[in-house]
């Protein structure tokens, strides 16, 4: 029954953080759908932030545990070399579109939320993010260091971000993906397939030559 009640609340806040918003939810809407009180909240998570916080953890905590068992496997594998770019993509991104988009406990409900969590100005919410990443990004970012050894660590910064903003968008925009594929292209919910051709891009991506990019002249011109 305590069980029930805590993934009860839990279902409830993700949908309705999805659905309306992080501050346009009240904790007594998410006890009115739960069929729980107010004080069912407050004493397993203590506040709506902490609720937020957890609902977090449940969907990501998953993945990131898959991403760093599998990270620990190639590098000891590695033996001290550099783990192959294309392999390091295939454990960041995989965990993310297996569980997410084979998930049927929800999930749908979580890529939304993931949604607003990157779109809408919410410090709530990229913090909260940004919180459930700081161990992966502190493995991961020395490992692609280590295997790209030719990148400046500005250049290794911008394209690690452009991989993970791919892997939202094939994350939370499958809608849009949808509406710009031709009409003779048909949409594939392969996961394995997707994780492939993901991988692939973005592995050439990390590989590509270095831009040959001024970046004061740059900012000379945008002042």
């Amino acid at each position: 029954m305590v069980q029930d009640t805590r993934t009860a609340i839990l279902d409830e806040a993700e949908a309705l953080f999805a659905e309306k918003g992080y501050d346009a939810t009240s904790l007594r809407m998410i006890t009115s759908n739960a069929g729980a009180n107010l004080a069912a909240v407050n004493y397993y998570y203590g506040s709506k932030e902490a609720l937020l916080e957890a609902v977090y953890e449940r969907r990501i905590g998953r993945i990131n545990n898959e991403r760093l068992s599998q990270l620990n496997k190639l590098e000891a594998q590695a033996n001290g070399k550099p783990v192959p770019v294309e392999k390091l993509v295939e454990v960041f991104v995989k965990p993310a579109l297996r569980i997410i988009r084979e998930d049927d406990t929800g999930g749908k409900n979580f890529i939304r939320l993931l949604g607003r969590s990157y779109l809408e100005p919410s410090n709530v919410l990229q913090d909260k993010v940004r919180l459930q990443y700081e161990e992966v990004t502190q493995r991961f970012k020395p490992a692609f260091a280590k295997a790209l050894p030719e990148l400046s660590a500005e250049e290794l910064y911008w394209r690690l971000h452009f991989m993970v903003g791919v892997l939202a968008y094939c994350m939370t925009g499958t809608d849009m993906m949808r509406m710009i594929a031709s009409s003779n292209i048909a949409h594939s919910d392969d996961t394995d397939l997707l994780v492939a051709r993901l991988v692939k891009f973005v592995t050439h991506g990390l590989y590509a030559d270095e831009a040959d990019i001024d970046t004061r002249e740059m900012t000379k011109q945008a002042i």
